[in-house]
C-alpha cells in the first residue's frame, strides 16, 4: 500500500511551468490563502498571461505578490476577492477586480453547490506522512473543501509547511499535479500596540471571564488583549484564525480549552497568519485542531461553546449601532470575514459576549469612527440589532436590549471628547435625543 502512494507521488512529481500548463481561457482558479499562498505556482501562471484570457482567480486573503491585478494582466486575470487584502485593493477600488461580499462559513457551500465551480486549486502542504497524506498546515479554511470539489489540484510540496492536525489533510491521490519546493512560508509580523490600542485592550479584557472560549483575529488589539489574560484560568479558542499572541498564554498554561464543552482540551481555528516562530510551535501539536470555516465559522457550532467571547473590529459605527467594517464609503477596504459568524454565535453561547472593538478616531484624530451616520455608500456588515458591546479607549456601550436614545447616549460617552458635541448636536437633529421637558407651574 505504502508503495503505491510513493509510486503515485512520483508520477505526479513535476515542475511549476509544467503544471500550470493545463490551465485554459476562462478557467476559475481558486488560491489558497493568508500563509500558505503558493506562490511558485503564481509566479507560473504569470508566465503564460500572454496566452491567457479571462482567467478567474478567487481568494480570500493572500500574502506576498498579487501581480495577476496589476493593469497590464487586465484581460488575461480577473481577480475575484472573498476578503480584500492589500495586495488586491487598489485592484478592487479601480475596477480591475471584483469582491464579494459574503460571511466567510458560506463560501464553502457556492463551491459544494456548484454555484462557483472550481476548475483548479493551487495549494501548498506539507510532505506526505508514512500513509501518503499531506497536511494543509497553517491554512485549511476554505481550502480543503475546494479541493474536493475542483476539477484540478496541484500541491506544492513543502517541507517548510507544518503538519497541523485535525481535518487537514489530503492524501496524494487526491492531488493531480505535485510541485516540490522548498522555501520559507511568507509570514505576518504584528507591530507593537499603541497606547489608544493598550486602553482598548484592557477595556475588552475586564469583559472577558475565566474559562472563556475566544475569538480573536489579526493585529495589534487582540495581540494586546491576549496580554491582558495572563491571570485569567483555562480560556479556550474557537476561532477562524489567530496569530503568535495566543503562544505566551498556552506556555503558561492559562489557555488550555479544557473548559470547552464542545472540543474538550483542543483549540480549533480555521488558519493562523503569524511568523515560523509560531509555524514551529502548530507543527505536529495536538493541542491544535484544524477544521473547514464552514464548521468553525457555523453560527450554530459557535454558539454551543460556552462563555464565547468574539472580539471583532471596525472602521465607523454610527449612532444606532450599525456596524461598516469592510469599506470606507463607497470604496472597499477588507470583507465580512467571519464578523457576523462570530457576534451571532456568541451571542447565542451560554454566557457569550459579541464585542465590536475599534479606536474612537482615525486620521490622527481628525475623524471620529463614531459617526452622526455611516458614509455615504459605506455597507452595514453587523446589523443594529447583532450588536451588544461596542468598546473604545475611552470605554464600553452596551447597546443590545436599548432604544436608539440609549444607544446614542452610551455610543456618544466612548466617543473621542472632542467630537461629543458634535454628535450631540447630530443626535438631537435626528431625534435620537429629546430636549428635557421642564414643567410649567
Amino acid at each position: 500500500m505504502m508503495m503505491d502512494w510513493m509510486n503515485d507521488y512520483t508520477a505526479k512529481r513535476t515542475t511549476a511551468a509544467d503544471a500550470v500548463r493545463a490551465v485554459r481561457s476562462g478557467d476559475r482558479i481558486y488560491i489558497q490563502p493568508s500563509c500558505a499562498t503558493p506562490e511558485d505556482l503564481v509566479r507560473a501562471l504569470l508566465g503564460r498571461a500572454r496566452e491567457l484570457r479571462d482567467v478567474e482567480i478567487i481568494h480570500m486573503k493572500t500574502l506576498g505578490g498579487a501581480d495577476y491585478s496589476h493593469p497590464e494582466y487586465e484581460g488575461a486575470f480577473r481577480v475575484v476577492a472573498l476578503f480584500i487584502g492589500d495586495n488586491v485593493r487598489d485592484a478592487v477600488i479601480d475596477g480591475r477586480a471584483e469582491y464579494m461580499p459574503i460571511f466567510l462559513h458560506e463560501i464553502e457551500g457556492l463551491f459544494e453547490s456548484g454555484e462557483c465551480l472550481l476548475d483548479f486549486v493551487f495549494l501548498q502542504v506539507s510532505p506526505p506522512d508514512k500513509f501518503g497524506y499531506m497536511s494543509l498546515g497553517v491554512g485549511v479554511d476554505c481550502t480543503l473543501t475546494a479541493a474536493r470539489q475542483a476539477r484540478y489540484v496541484i500541491a506544492e510540496v513543502n517541507p517548510n509547511m507544518p503538519r497541523t492536525l485535525g481535518q487537514s489533510f489530503l492524501h496524494v491521490s487526491e492531488i493531480d499535479k505535485i510541485v516540490e519546493v522548498n522555501h520559507p512560508l511568507p509570514e505576518l509580523h504584528g507591530e507593537p500596540a499603541s497606547p489608544v490600542q493598550v486602553r482598548i485592550a484592557k477595556h475588552v479584557a475586564s469583559l472577558i471571564p475565566d474559562e472563556a472560549t475566544l475569538q480573536l483575529g489579526i493585529g495589534a488589539v487582540p495581540d494586546a488583549v491576549l496580554q491582558c489574560l495572563t491571570n485569567h484560568c483555562n480560556l479556550g479558542l474557537h476561532t477562524e484564525m489567530f496569530s503568535d499572541g495566543v503562544i505566551p498564554l498556552i506556555e503558561k498554561g492559562v489557555m488550555t480549552g479544557a473548559a470547552n464543552p464542545l472540543h474538550p482540551g483542543k483549540l480549533v481555528a480555521g488558519f493562523v497568519l503569524g511568523t515560523r516562530h509560531l509555524f514551529d510551535f502548530i507543527d505536529d501539536n495536538p493541542l491544535f485542531e484544524f477544521r473547514p470555516i464552514k464548521y468553525v465559522n457555523d453560527p450554530f457550532v459557535i454558539s454551543q461553546n460556552r462563555r464565547m467571547v468574539a472580539i471583532n473590529s471596525a472602521l465607523q459605527v454610527d449612532l444606532t449601532g450599525q456596524v461598516c467594517s469592510d469599506s470606507i464609503g463607497t470604496k472597499p477596504y477588507s470583507g465580512f470575514g467571519g464578523q457576523v459568524d462570530f457576534i451571532r454565535g456568541a451571542a447565542h453561547s451560554e454566557g457569550g459576549k459579541p464585542i465590536i472593538a475599534l479606536p474612537s478616531t482615525a486620521r490622527r484624530g481628525t475623524i471620529s469612527r463614531i459617526a452622526p451616520m455611516l458614509d455615504p455608500g459605506a455597507g452595514v456588515v453587523t446589523s443594529r440589532a447583532d450588536v451588544h458591546y461596542v468598546v473604545t479607549e475611552h470605554g464600553i456601550a452596551y447597546l443590545h436590549g436599548k432604544t436608539l436614545r440609549q444607544r446614542a447616549e452610551a455610543l456618544i460617552r466612548i466617543a473621542d471628547p472632542a467630537f461629543r458635541e458634535e454628535l450631540t448636536r447630530s443626535a438631537y437633529e435626528f431625534h435620537y435625543l429629546r430636549p428635557s421637558l421642564v414643567p410649567v407651574h
